[in-house]
């Protein structure tokens, strides 16, 4: 098999059907450049590709450490994108505090570090809504979070069970979702590329498709952009790719969460995004 200029990254075992890499594949060749999936954990001789492109490597927040090692290895061997360092401050959503820190409005968030024995009886207070959502700090597609009122001796159970292990957010649950969802921007080499709305099944707040989650079109607005190029900018470095996902609160947009390792960039959904994509990793490579 030849090896390719670009490596999109994957996985050996997905959770879910990775439905947009396989046209990057397509879109690359059109514009002569060999791509290939490659699942992250495959023994691949990461130093002969000269590019490689993090893409949908799903499993990596239930395999952690291994896939930052992984990447911080392939790091040094050749170029990886998005960079090591983004990745690695991307992975763990205490950068929520880094955007407000800077800033850049985002879903109010309180972050608890593992083994706080008083985290739990703390719950009720980090906010005055009723309804409150606990997740891990690590995590993606809404694995691990639960939703319920603030008082309720369950939630504070399972900020307990997270806490024996690992780090953990939690935010006011904010109403809207469940009605408009979330608005997702993708970002191409710093600039908008196109938009989804995310949302949830009805009874659901999770918007992501595996929980029942739909996709529709949407056209942001002028707040909206802005506050997604601000998110852009207190990164600590520039991102070849990234997803930006916001919700309304208190009549603004805010930063739901800021996706620059795997974020789904539903290509299948913008031909025109698709395209984009490609001549940005083009030029990457070059």
């Amino acid at each position: 098999m030849m090896t390719p200029e670009i490596a999109l990254v994957t996985a050996s075992h997905m959770p879910k059907p990775d439905l947009d890499t396989g046209l990057l594949v397509e879109a690359m060749a059109r514009i002569g450049i060999h791509a290939a999936t490659m699942p992250w954990d495959d023994a691949v001789q990461w130093a002969d590709v000269p590019l490689v492109v993090v893409r949908t490597p799903w499993d990596y927040s239930r395999r952690f450490e291994a896939f930052m090692a992984w990447a911080g290895r392939v790091d040094g061997e050749t170029r990886l994108l998005n960079p090591f360092p983004l990745v690695r401050w991307n992975g763990h959503k205490s950068y929520m505090l880094d955007l407000d820190a800077k800033g850049v409005p985002i879903v109010p968030t309180t972050l608890f570090r593992a083994n706080d024995l008083r985290a739990p009886e703390r719950l009720s207070t980090i906010t005055a809504a009723s309804e409150i959502v606990v997740k891990p700090a690590i995590g993606a597609g809404a694995n691990g979070a639960m939703k319920a009122r603030k008082d309720d001796p369950a939630l504070a159970r399972h900020l307990a069970e997270i806490l024996q292990s690992k780090d953990a957010l939690a935010q006011p649950f904010v109403p809207g979702v469940a009605e408009s969802g979330e608005v997702s921007l993708v970002y191409f080499g710093g600039r908008y590329s196109h938009a989804i709305r995310k949302r949830p099944a009805r009874g659901d707040f999770r918007v992501q498709d595996q929980h029942g989650g739909t996709l529709h079109p949407h056209e942001p607005t002028a707040r909206e952009l802005a506050v997604g190029l601000a998110a852009l900018a207190a990164a600590p470095m520039p991102s070849v790719y990234a997803r930006v996902d916001l919700v309304e609160w208190e009549g603004n947009p805010v930063i739901m969460e800021l996706e620059m390792i795997e974020p789904e960039l539903f290509l299948r959904r913008s031909a025109e995004g698709l395209q984009r994509f490609a001549q940005v990793l083009k030029t990457a490579l070059s």
